[in-house]
């Protein structure tokens, strides 16, 4: 068999329904799916149930230990050459797997790549928060184009498991995803790096990618994101780059400024001058800059000015929550002196 379609799931059997009916469409067949429920209240076995005489589909239900650990449950009862991982809330484009053979013929077990990640991108029939939601986490703008989109970048590009493909032997070699909670997919693109194999970004084989449908939710996942960052630093020193660094600065200059308009309210409050005007307002204007180049661009790549103005806050949701993630991860790893799993068991190891 060429592929093994390996998706955890928690608590999302409505996206999941949306996923397997996208595999059903494929033009490429010589795959199987293999759904890990990890521990969810609400499964999705009824769902599986459903596709069952469409798809070469198992289903399995185990505790929850988070999305590496399902991954690495639904490998090692995989047949497939090369192991394909994706996230529940994604749809595939019918000519994904086909995308897959043509860019680098994976279908080889001697493939000199080992391992590939592709873009994600908002539907059309997505809400115009998830839209913009979207924006804010693939714009140069907002997170440098890290993601595998197809601008400009400023980083080395590594696979994310929303939408990436392993070959077996390397994910049997490496031992697969380590017990990180957050962060897993990447610490994983950089042992494979490490152990000196390739990987590659394949523009072809994109998908849709829900995220979040709410900022409320998307701000807990960057503020995990920033929190992974320092983790990832201390498992693989020097990977840290300058566009990792700019939300912590973002955030802490926009703080900054606004302390800065709030001492000038209050000078102008106490002092009784309008000298002290400048010096509320003006702090203002880079982040009103900042904005408007954020407002016109979603809004011209969206087609939508409601997009375009819903990316603004979830910009600086993206850019503040990875920011203050990152600055308690930076006290509690790098000034306390906490290991990982005594500085986040609550969020990731309970």
């Amino acid at each position: 068999m060429k592929y093994s379609i390996i998706v955890p799931v928690y608590n999302r059997p409505d996206e999941v329904d949306e996923l397997l009916q996208s595999l059903c469409t494929q033009q490429e067949k010589d795959f199987e799916v293999i759904i890990v429920e990890d521990g969810s209240q609400t499964p999705c076995e009824d769902v599986c149930r459903k596709y069952a005489d469409r798809l070469d589909l198992k289903y399995f239900m185990k505790p929850n230990s988070g999305p590496g650990q399902s991954r690495n449950y639904g490998a090692e009862r995989a047949r497939g050459q090369w192991l394909i991982v994706l996230d529940s809330d994604v749809v595939l484009p019918d000519g994904y797997l086909v995308a897959v053979n043509e860019r680098f013929h994976l279908s080889s077990s001697t493939s000199e790549i080992a391992a590939w990640g592709g873009p994600d991108a908002a539907h059309p029939d997505f809400t115009p928060v998830q839209k913009a939601i979207s924006y804010a986490m693939t714009s140069f703008f907002t997170t440098g184009g890290i993601r595998g989109g197809k601008g400009k970048k400023m980083d080395k590009f590594y696979p994310r498991s929303y939408n990436m493909g392993i070959r077996r032997d390397v994910y049997s070699q490496l031992g697969g995803f380590s017990k990180m909670r957050f962060g897993e997919d990447i610490d994983f693109s950089y042992r494979i790096v490490e152990a000196g194999y390739k990987t590659a970004l394949l523009p072809e084989a994109w998908v849709w990618h829900k995220r979040r449908t709410d900022l409320k939710k998307f701000f807990r996942q960057v503020y995990n994101s920033g929190i992974a960052r320092i983790n990832l630093e201390k498992r693989h020193p020097g990977t840290m780059k300058l566009v990792h660094l700019l939300p912590t600065v973002f955030t802490l200059g926009v703080i900054a400024l606004v302390l800065i308009s709030a001492a000038g309210r209050l000078l102008m409050y106490y002092v009784d001058n309008d000298e002290w005007r400048w010096l509320c307002l003006t702090p203002w204007l880079p982040i009103l800059l900042y904005s408007g180049v954020i407002l016109v661009d979603s809004s011209l790549k969206n087609k939508s000015l409601k997009v375009g103005l819903l990316s603004v806050p979830a910009a600086f949701t993206q850019l503040m929550g990875y920011g203050l993630g990152f600055i308690e991860s930076w006290w509690k790893r790098c000034v306390l002196k906490k290991d990982e799993f005594q500085a986040f068991e609550k969020n990731f190891y309970s």
